[in-house]
């Protein structure tokens, strides 16, 4: 039995600095959260086909992990793999909630990308794994390269790390689901028109501690607040005063006392 720990993220900060070829590029700073974390497990299974258990709620065809499975397959050729999940299956332990702004799905399949290339010895580098998983979703490439900090720009795909003291976070996950995409739309047709660059620069340079202690508007910290706000008017219902709002929501977190 194989496993491995996929941790959730926040965002401590994310500026909307474009919109090219129908995505958003972004400027963010990415935090790991160390206590909290689904858990990617291979079990010993005679499998007649990959079998994921542990996400009864999404249907295999959308499931992160199914397309990591797939876009590996297709990239390496590599019949290790196949013959690797003819014998084990997949078993998700889930922790992260959905549709929270922590990365779940994102993180699940880039724990499942990292835990298969160690247990096939694939030969491809970090650099390569992180470039397949931008063909999956955006926020991949960070937890690809599996740093507790970094900053992340362009399309999600530039992933530098960030080094600083990891922060004791408090999250605060209200019962809405933010779909991301939902989101964005948002955003695009109300504020896009808005960004202003010049707002954030040096942005990158500072610890997430001195962004928090510096700016308290969620708002002003993350461009998607107002389009969650927009598109789930909920949500202001459930927030709380002087917490900060995590990717396209619905969690909010602060510094821990």
């Amino acid at each position: 039995m194989y496993s491995i720990n996929a941790h959730a993220k926040v965002n401590i900060f994310l500026k909307i600095t474009g919109h090219k070829d129908g995505y958003h590029t972004l400027l963010s700073r990415f935090m790991r959260v160390e206590d909290l974390y689904d858990t990617i497990t291979f079990e010993p299974c005679e499998c007649e086909s990959f079998t994921i258990e542990g996400c009864n709620d999404i249907p295999l065809e959308s499931n992160t992990i199914y397309k990591a499975y797939k876009a590996l397959n297709a990239h390496t050729g590599d019949l290790d793999i196949l013959n690797f999940f003819y014998r084990h299956k997949v078993v998700v332990t889930k922790r992260i909630p959905s549709q929270a702004g922590l990365g779940g799905g994102s993180s699940d399949a880039a724990a499942f990308m990292r835990l298969v290339k160690k247990v096939c010895n694939l030969l491809i580098s970090t650099e390569e794994l992180a470039k397949i998983s931008t063909t999956i979703g955006a926020d991949l490439p960070f937890f690809i390269y599996n740093y507790p900090s970094a900053n992340v720009s362009g399309f999600g795909e530039v992933v530098e790390p960030f080094t600083e003291e990891p922060l004791k976070l408090e999250l605060y996950t209200p019962h809405i689901g933010c779909n991301t995409a939902l989101v964005y739309k948002t955003f695009k047709e109300n504020f896009l028109t808005n960004v202003r660059l010049s707002s954030i620069i040096g942005w990158d340079q500072l610890t997430s501690r001195e962004i928090l202690e510096k700016i308290h508007d969620p708002a002003i910290l993350n461009d998607l607040y107002r389009a969650a706000l927009m598109a789930y008017p909920e949500l202001a219902k459930a927030a709380k005063k002087e917490w900060y709002f995590s990717g396209s929501g619905s969690t909010f977190f602060k510094i821990k006392n």
